[in-house]
């Protein structure tokens, strides 16, 4: 019997002041990972908003505007982490590795985690069958497995999208983690028929370039005033309790070269309180979590 189908069964309620406090490794409180939304689309397909007006077909501005961040974006990102040295979460559509798969071969060599984000960002997993979505994940994470020798820890769905079992779906197909649903600041154990998943952090309506430049109307300079504000917010608070801190960052929004000075200057404050803080990945994050005693985070 399907016994979870909405957000008021999957999770009680719990104020962040009065849970069990732990520490990340190394006595840390505040974990932070930076998340890159890799996409591929299908032309013809609508691709989303081309933010200069509403989208008509064959929507070629809007693809070849996300095409750009793979062509040229995607470089400068790549570039300005390993100046700093530091890890990221790539969040991949599957048919980035038809595309492009240079892009992906150069994030591998830096090890950084590719987390599964759909086939590609033409489609949405509120639109599909249940029998659709399960193939669809099936082949996401066979082709992952296939170039990267181990199927994906986390799933993000394309446009944040789930269905109503999706959850069942990504715990069946054995994932670890799921990044769609934002409620909390630490991670959250989340309920299915299948037994518990963990909802790690992300920020899908914040501090997400994505909907902060589209659809808040935010000019560079306010989003990296909101990046580094919520990040020095959050490392006072983690005197307190544990914390997760997540930038998500789009190729061909962040990778432009006037947004790429914005996100230099964001990694350089952040690297000030390198000492302070666990640079890492939602998987690590996940796997902490989930070695902590039973009832140390709550949930299912």
């Amino acid at each position: 019997m399907k016994k979870f189908e909405n957000g008021n069964d999957r999770y009680d309620y719990s104020a962040i002041t009065t849970r069990p406090v732990y520490d990340w490794p190394d006595g840390k409180r505040l974990a932070v990972y930076f998340a890159l939304n890799i996409e591929g689309f299908e032309f013809g397909r609508n691709p989303g908003n081309d933010f200069t007006s509403m989208p008509s077909a064959p929507y070629h501005r809007g693809y070849a505007y996300r095409d750009y961040g793979n062509r040229v974006g995607v470089w400068r990102i790549h570039a300005l982490f390993e100046q700093f040295g530091m890890p990221l979460a790539v969040l991949a559509n599957g048919s980035v590795y038809d595309v492009c798969p240079e892009v992906l071969d150069a994030f591998r060599k830096r090890g950084d985690e590719i987390v599964g984000h759909g086939r590609t960002n033409s489609e949405k997993q509120a639109d599909m069958s249940e029998e659709s979505e399960r193939s669809m994940l099936q082949d996401v994470c066979a082709l992952i497995q296939r170039y990267e020798g181990k199927p994906p820890a986390g799933w993000l769905g394309p446009f944040i999208s789930q269905s109503s079992r999706t959850p069942e779906l990504l715990k069946a197909q054995g994932f670890k983690y799921m990044l769609d649903w934002w409620f909390d600041d630490q991670p959250m154990w989340f309920r299915t028929d299948n037994g518990p998943i963990l909802a790690v952090p992300y920020p899908s309506m914040e501090l997400n370039d994505l909907p902060a430049y589209v659809n808040r109307g935010a000019s560079d300079e306010e989003f990296t005033r909101m990046a580094i504000d919520a990040f020095d917010e959050q490392l006072a608070e983690s005197e307190n309790y544990p914390q997760v801190y997540c930038l998500s960052l789009h190729t061909f929004l962040t990778g432009q070269p006037h947004r790429i000075r914005q996100l230099r200057r964001i990694l350089e404050h952040i690297s000030q309180q390198r000492d302070r803080i666990w640079l890492t990945t939602p998987q690590a994050i996940a796997e902490h979590v989930t070695a902590l005693p039973p009832g140390v985070v709550p949930g299912a």
